[in-house]
């Protein structure tokens, strides 16, 4: 059963709509204690903004997946980690990619267990390329499939937050070609609700994610 964490509705924000970004960032929970940030490409005249906003949603990693268009030295004195993973516009990532980002995921997602009592608001991994349509959100799909999320569940989610997200290549990829691995799926427990598309299982009454036919028809057409 693919299963995955939802958040309450409880006190905790999600981006103002006073601030300048609002339209640019797209929240993803991931789990009780992280979460993802996915986002266009700051500059070094833009990157003030993003600085605030990422000590307000507690920003400990900025990973760029395309070419640096700021000093990494304006966010590491902020005490914000930058990871330089970048990879060809519109493309998949690559084995390498792959790699150093569950690792981060995973050792993130270490640290913010045990720094969980000391931290009202969850550690957040901020990802971006250019626009923050493509290889960023690859990235927070991977990791969403790697925690137990149905692939197409995880397109959709991403797409449900982050609008226009991934061309036709990168949706085969994760649908039909990523590979969930048991090395990098050591997720803790967590409280989950099922798919929005589950449907009731024979017998033990679990739900069983589904992805409706009217997901097909939007995303692949009616062929």
């Amino acid at each position: 059963m693919s299963a995955y964490y939802t958040p309450a509705a409880g006190p905790r924000k999600p981006l103002g709509k006073s601030s300048p970004l609002a339209n640019s960032f797209s929240l993803i929970e991931y789990d009780r204690d992280l979460r993802f940030l996915i986002m266009d490409c700051p500059t070094n005249n833009t990157i003030a903004l993003y600085l605030k906003e990422f000590a307000r949603l507690n920003v400990t990693d900025v990973v760029r997946v395309c070419e640096p268009t700021y000093l990494r030295e304006r966010l590491e004195t902020h005490g914000v980690r930058v990871h330089d993973l970048p990879f060809k516009d519109g493309d998949v990532p690559p084995p390498p990619v792959l790699k150093q980002w569950l690792d981060l995921v995973n050792e993130r997602l270490g640290d913010a267990a045990t720094d969980a009592a000391d931290q009202p608001v969850p550690k957040t991994i901020a990802v971006h390329c250019v626009a923050g349509l493509g290889r960023a959100p690859v990235l927070v799909a991977v990791a969403l499939i790697e925690k137990g999320m149905d692939p197409l569940d995880s397109i959709e989610h991403v797409r449900h937050k982050r609008r226009g997200a991934f061309n036709n290549r990168q949706i085969t990829y994760l649908a039909d070609q990523y590979k969930r691995s048991a090395k990098h799926a050591k997720v803790r427990p967590s409280p989950s609700i099922a798919s929005p598309h589950a449907s009731a299982s024979p017998g033990n009454g679990s739900a069983v994610p589904t992805v409706p036919k009217s997901f097909f028809r939007k995303m692949f057409g009616s062929h």
